[in-house]
């Protein structure tokens, strides 16, 4: 059999060779037929995400109403005058302010009684019709904890009448949650001269403070020279785990406690260094709420006192009495 000669094939393969890379302008075709480079692409980045915005903010130029309210007769009619029933999405800063921090601003470090929490706004807020307060244990400018102190002073207060608030109160040892009154103005002078009217406190509930809320009075001279004097009362049920009335009753001469409407405390007399009876209690008062954590009242937190915890707020009501 005949072989091919190869100085034909050799040939052969040179010329396909030369074809291929004709057909793929190679290095020796003309600099015109380039195709030419892309455009840069300009690349935007994203702004930056927006911090939260806060879920509570105070503003600088309230509006203060002042109810000089009539009496209330046991078993009188009565007008409501104010209240929030805390139906919004979130607190109205015309109705509330927010205090925040330890007290320091006031010269009043762990508010004046060593407590153990740091305010924060952002730390109450409305949720399904309530006003919710909630105390963590959670670490902020030196302190372990945090909470919520909230009052109406410079936007309402009130002289004489009933107020009231539907509670669910927090459960725990150095636990203290409040509802309460301050003067508007301080009249006779700093506290407690011009008076404190706690509607209602209660200590480390569930534990060493049982089912015990307290009503109590602060009066007398200027710090140390303020006297107090109440009472206590134990709560039917569970003041934890359900919700119960907390009212006052206020008039010149007299002032009582009620729990769901049942009477468990009244005083008829109190004084101030610097004028003359009914005094201090003759003057407008704000209203307050919060959760304190320790303090020398409640003690402080034990290992099983479970964080977060809440009060809840239903509604806060003032009255007052028929002309």
């Amino acid at each position: 059999m005949s072989r091919p000669s190869p100085s034909v094939s050799n040939f052969a393969v040179w010329l396909l060779l030369g074809a291929l890379l004709s057909g793929c302008g190679g290095s020796g075709s003309s600099g015109d037929t380039d195709s030419p480079s892309p455009p840069p692409i300009s690349v935007t980045p994203p702004p930056p995400t927006p911090p939260p915005e806060p879920i509570n903010v105070n503003i600088d130029d309230p509006v203060l109403t002042v109810e000089f309210n009539e009496p209330i007769t046991p078993g009188g009619t009565s007008t409501l005058v104010w209240s929030d029933e805390f139906d919004d999405e979130r607190l109205d800063p015309r109705r509330w302010f927010f205090e925040t921090g330890d007290g320091g601003q006031y010269s009043l470090a762990g508010w004046g009684n060593d407590e153990l929490q740091w305010y924060l706004t952002d730390s109450a807020l409305l949720e399904n019709g309530r006003l919710v307060i909630t105390a963590r244990r959670e670490s902020q400018n030196g302190y372990d904890y945090t909470s919520a102190r909230l009052h109406t002073r410079s936007r309402f207060a009130f002289r004489y009448g009933r107020i009231e608030a539907r509670l669910r109160l927090p459960g725990g040892q150095g636990l203290w949650p409040a509802f309460w009154l301050l003067p508007q103005e301080d009249t006779y002078g700093t506290w407690a001269a011009s008076g404190e009217i706690d509607i209602m406190e209660a200590i480390n509930l569930g534990g060493t403070g049982g089912n015990t809320v307290f009503g109590t009075l602060h009066y007398g001279g200027e710090s140390p020279d303020n006297v107090f004097s109440g009472n206590e009362y134990v709560v039917p049920g569970s003041a934890t785990d359900e919700f119960h009335l907390y009212a006052l009753e206020w008039d010149p001469t007299e002032i009582r406690w009620y729990v769901d409407d049942v009477l468990y405390a009244m005083q008829n007399f109190w004084h101030t260094a610097s004028a003359d009876y009914p005094a201090p209690f003759d003057q407008p008062f704000y209203i307050l709420l919060n959760v304190a954590v320790g303090g020398r009242f409640p003690g402080a937190p034990s290992p099983g006192t479970v964080f977060p915890v809440t009060m809840e707020v239903d509604y806060v009501r003032v009255y007052s009495g028929a002309n």
